[in-house]
């Protein structure tokens, strides 16, 4: 019979050292049906750690739900014992983090509308922007209906925002995985009013 713990934490995008993982609210983790009654367990603190014991070797499901309506997002996890102490690292994507979420994920480097740590010149601007949409568009209704468009659609959404982005709209291309993010409350109002005058005509209102 074998002892074992598994505990989650980030990692510092430039210190790449541990940081509490205090962007989720919970984590929930599936064990192997033979741990019986202890199968699913649910753990609501960090570090998120979870003890058991036992002989087998299995691929464990972790399911980690961020804060502030973050989602669930699912890890896959090789269960051995080839290693005293061995560490995984997994890639999470929040789309569209709302305010309390987009703080926590500065804990462990920067993020959309910031380089190297440190806040453009336009933050605070940009922070008003959050606060007061373009008059008529409802933010998380156009960020909504973004993911519902057909990927010709999506196709034409990226190339209205390369044509008609400025120095302070935050996009990130990720070509091997097929993604394509932006962060849409540091988008112009006239791009705004474009995107969201499309996702009408392509979806109704």
């Amino acid at each position: 019979m074998r002892s074992w713990n598994i505990r989650l934490a980030l990692v510092h995008e430039s210190t790449a050292e541990d940081v509490p993982a205090t962007i989720f609210e919970k984590a929930t983790y599936k064990l192997h049906p033979t741990f019986g009654d202890r199968e699913t367990q649910v753990i609501k603190r960090p570090p998120f750690k979870i003890q058991e014991e036992g002989w087998g070797e299995f691929d464990l499901r972790i399911i980690v739900t961020g804060v502030d309506k973050g989602g669930d997002h699912e890890l896959s996890h090789d269960l051995n014992f080839q290693q005293e102490r061995y560490e995984a690292e997994h890639k999470i994507t929040f789309k569209n983090p709302k305010p309390n979420l987009l703080e926590k994920l500065k804990e462990s480097g920067p993020v959309g509308g910031e380089e190297n740590g440190v806040k453009s010149k336009r933050g605070d601007e940009s922070a008003k922007k959050r606060k007061r949409p373009e008059k008529g568009v409802d933010m998380e209704k156009l960020a909504d209906s973004l993911q519902r468009l057909g990927e010709e659609d999506l196709l034409q959404v990226v190339e209205m925002i390369h044509n008609n982005k400025t120095a302070e709209t935050y996009t990130k291309n990720e070509v091997e995985q097929g993604e394509f993010h932006v962060d849409l409350y540091t988008l112009p109002d006239n791009l705004v009013r474009m995107l969201w005058e499309f996702c009408v005509e392509k979806l109704g209102s």
